[in-house]
């Protein structure tokens, strides 16, 4: 800084005062993947970043798995990321990207996953805990991730960091193998009961989890499907049981008299590769078809269902089409409305093509 050496000597002290109080703003400590595009051309899906677990979910075309791509990506101010931004990267060995913050202080490891639902039957027999919460999901075979759950909107309530604390979970109880995927309504937290939230239903769904917008926007955090490659979607089966729990709960936890839980199954097959939430799942004009569970009463042994897919008529098949399958132990739960343990048990599901 220039200093006018004519100015008063008081004015000059509190200058020169004022100016060794002025340091300069810390380094950011935030190590980040916060984009990381692809062209649409190579994708049959959006990519997905899931930052609780630090995963880069691709669904690439055949000739971008084999050919390799080139992302952009784009991480916290002052951050640095390797391999760097539009490297070319090939998938014949794991690949993950390792991010420092500016301040140097921290450092994040993201895996790339590489997701290809060829298969499209369900059995639940592998699964993951999160690092941090604790949180169980399902994976497949691969070690891919293509299902997801309520559970990390759960964990920012303040739940214990225990498996069993949250609504989603394995089971040993299963229908073939040794396990299946368990959900069962819960009471809420102490601080979701302050944001007027009584109850978690359990739920879980090809798809993705957006933590960032859990707290904001609980409905549109949920983004169900995954790109199917498989031919036309024709019949939905599985097996399940419930129980629902003894008394029907409003938002504001008051008795519903009269009324008992339901649980919720459907799948939904819909045009595009930009997935659906919880707001639009089965209202989008996207959506081209629906296979929905009609009775969702109470079944104390595993029960079949095989449900045909019902094709909206007048509705158009696009190039790029994405299958949702959900499921909830309370099927208003989305609404906050259920009955507290009220518990829903799947196995073994499948989408047959035509």
């Amino acid at each position: 800084m220039k200093i006018n050496l004519k100015m008063p000597a008081y004015a000059m002290a509190f200058t020169l005062l004022f100016q060794s109080c002025i340091k300069d703003p810390p380094a950011n400590p935030e190590a980040d993947i916060e984009q990381f595009k692809v062209e649409s051309k190579l994708l049959t899906g959006d990519v997905f970043i899931d930052q609780a677990n630090r995963i880069i979910t691709l669904n690439l075309t055949e000739a971008a798995f084999k050919e390799g791509i080139a992302p952009q990506i784009l991480v916290s101010q002052g951050a640095r990321v390797e391999p760097a931004s539009g490297t070319k990267i090939t998938f014949d060995q794991e690949m993950s990207y390792v991010v420092t913050s500016a301040s140097g202080e921290n450092k994040k490891t993201y895996q790339v996953k590489i997701v290809n639902v060829g298969h499209w039957d369900f059995d639940f027999e592998n699964w993951m805990a999160n690092s941090a919460d604790q949180y169980q999901y399902p994976i497949e075979s691969n070690n891919t991730q293509v299902w997801s759950s309520g559970n990390p909107g759960v964990a920012l309530a303040g739940v214990p960091k225990r498996a069993d604390a949250y609504p989603t979970q394995s089971t040993s109880d299963g229908y073939l193998g040794t396990k299946a995927a368990s959900m069962s309504t819960i009471k809420g937290t102490a601080l979701s009961e302050f944001i007027g939230v009584k109850l978690f239903a359990g739920s879980i769904f090809l798809g993705d989890f957006k933590s960032a917008e859990a707290l904001f926007n609980p409905l549109a955090a949920t983004e169900f499907g995954q790109p199917y490659l498989s031919g036309q979607p024709a019949r939905f089966t599985g097996y399940y049981k419930y129980a629902p729990g003894p008394v029907l709960q409003d938002r504001d936890g008051n008795p519903i008299n009269g009324q008992t839980d339901q649980c919720s199954i459907y799948a939904v097959v819909y045009n595009g590769t930009e997935r659906l939430n919880a707001t639009n799942i089965m209202t989008s004009d996207r959506v081209i078809a629906k296979a929905v569970l009609a009775d969702g009463s109470a079944k104390e042994t595993f029960t079949r269902f095989d449900i045909p897919f019902i094709y909206i008529p007048g509705a158009v098949r696009a190039e790029n089409i994405m299958v949702a399958i959900v499921a909830s132990s309370s099927a208003r739960g989305g609404e906050y409305v259920g009955a507290l343990g009220s518990k829903l048990i799947i196995d073994s599901l499948r989408i047959i093509p035509q």
